[in-house]
C-alpha cells in the first residue's frame, strides 16, 4: 500500500491541497476611464482547441477582482506571459495581491506597456512578455451577459449562478475568452516555425500558488531545460493505414502512397482531421493530387501560416 494520506479538500484546493504547477500570467484589462489595469493569475488554460469556429482560453478568478469587474464591463483583456526574471515575478506577486484599486496598483508599476494588435479599444500589453493572447469574453455562452447585472457587487453575489461562463458562485467567475490575436516575441515565433531544439524555449517561471501566509512559491527556469523524449515507433501509423484513411475522406483530392509516408507520425485519433486540413489547403491552391512534391508545398504553406 503506498504511503498516501487523505487531505480534506478546502477552498483554493489547487494551492492548499496540491503541488500544482501553473503558468504565471499578468492579465491587462481596460478600466472605464480608458486606462489599463494589471492583475496576476495562474488559473488560465486553453478551452476551445479544435472543431469550433473560434479558439478560446478560460480564466477562473474572483468576481470582485478588478480584472473580473473590467471584463464584465467591456469584455476585453490580454493574457501576458512573463519571463523568468525576479523583477517580473516580484511585480507579479505585488499585482496579484487583492484589495487595491487599479489606480493604486498601477501607480508604482514598473512594467512597460505598449499597444497590441487586436481591433477596437483594448487594454495595453506588456512589452517584455514572451507571448500575449488578446481576447474578448464570449458573453453569449450560457447567457453570460446576465452576469453584468451584478457589476459592482464586491462583497459576494447571491444565486442563481451560471455553471461555466460568467459569475459561477458567490465569489467566483469563469470567463470563456475568444482568442483575437496571439502575439509572440519574434525569436520564439521563429523557433516554432523552424522546429524546436533544447534551447528554443523561453525562460518560463512555474508557480505553485500560496502554500503559506508569507511566500508565493515558484520554480525558476534556471537549472531546468526541456528534455526531448522520442515518440515510440509503435505509436506511428503505417503508410497503408494513412492511405486507408485518405481514401475515405469526402473529397476529390487524391493522395499518393509516397505522400502518405510523410504523415505516418500523426497519431491515429488525429489522422482524419489532419488530412482534412491538408486537403483544404490543397483545394485552396488547386492541387488535385497530393504527391510528395505537393505534400512538401502544403507543408511550407502551413509553416508560413503559423
Amino acid at each position: 500500500m503506498p504511503d498516501f494520506r487523505s487531505l480534506k479538500v478546502v477552498d483554493n484546493f489547487y494551492q492548499n491541497n496540491l503541488f500544482f504547477p501553473m503558468p504565471t500570467v499578468i492579465i491587462s484589462t481596460l478600466c472605464e476611464d480608458g486606462t489599463t489595469s494589471l492583475g496576476s493569475y495562474s488559473l488560465v488554460f486553453p478551452y476551445y482547441i479544435a472543431g469550433k469556429d473560434y479558439y478560446a482560453m478560460i480564466l477562473e478568478c474572483r468576481n470582485s477582482s478588478n480584472t473580473a469587474q473590467n471584463i464584465l464591463k467591456n469584455g476585453k483583456c490580454a493574457l501576458n506571459f512573463i519571463k523568468d526574471d525576479r523583477k517580473y515575478f516580484k511585480e507579479a506577486v505585488r499585482l496579484g495581491f487583492p484589495g487595491k484599486t487599479p489606480a493604486e496598483k498601477m501607480k508604482d508599476c514598473n512594467l512597460k506597456l505598449v499597444g497590441g494588435k487586436a481591433d477596437g479599444e483594448r487594454p495595453l500589453i506588456l512589452e517584455d512578455a514572451y507571448q500575449v493572447i488578446e481576447c474578448t469574453w464570449d458573453d453569449s455562452l450560457e447567457d453570460g451577459y446576465k452576469s453584468k447585472e451584478h457589476i459592482g457587487e464586491l462583497e459576494g453575489v447571491e444565486p442563481p449562478y451560471n455553471n461555466f461562463n460568467g459569475i459561477t458562485s458567490k465569489f467566483g467567475c469563469h470567463f470563456i475568452l475568444k482568442i483575437d490575436e496571439i502575439l509572440m516575441e519574434s525569436k520564439y515565433a521563429d523557433n516554432l516555425r523552424d522546429g524546436l531544439k533544447k534551447n528554443s524555449f523561453p525562460n518560463v517561471p512555474v508557480d505553485y500558488g500560496y502554500h503559506d501566509s508569507k511566500n508565493f512559491w515558484y520554480k525558476k527556469f534556471k537549472g531546468f531545460s526541456p528534455t526531448a523524449e522520442a515518440i515510440a515507433a509503435s505509436n506511428s501509423c503505417s503508410a497503408d493505414s494513412v492511405m486507408y484513411c485518405a481514401e475515405r475522406l469526402d473529397t476529390k483530392v487524391r493522395f499518393t502512397k509516397e505522400a502518405c509516408e510523410m504523415y505516418v507520425k500523426i497519431p491515429r485519433p488525429f489522422m482524419k482531421a489532419a488530412l482534412m486540413q491538408v486537403v483544404k489547403i490543397a483545394e485552396e491552391n488547386g492541387i488535385e493530387v497530393i504527391d510528395k512534391a505537393a505534400a512538401e508545398k502544403i507543408a511550407e504553406i502551413r509553416k508560413k501560416n503559423k
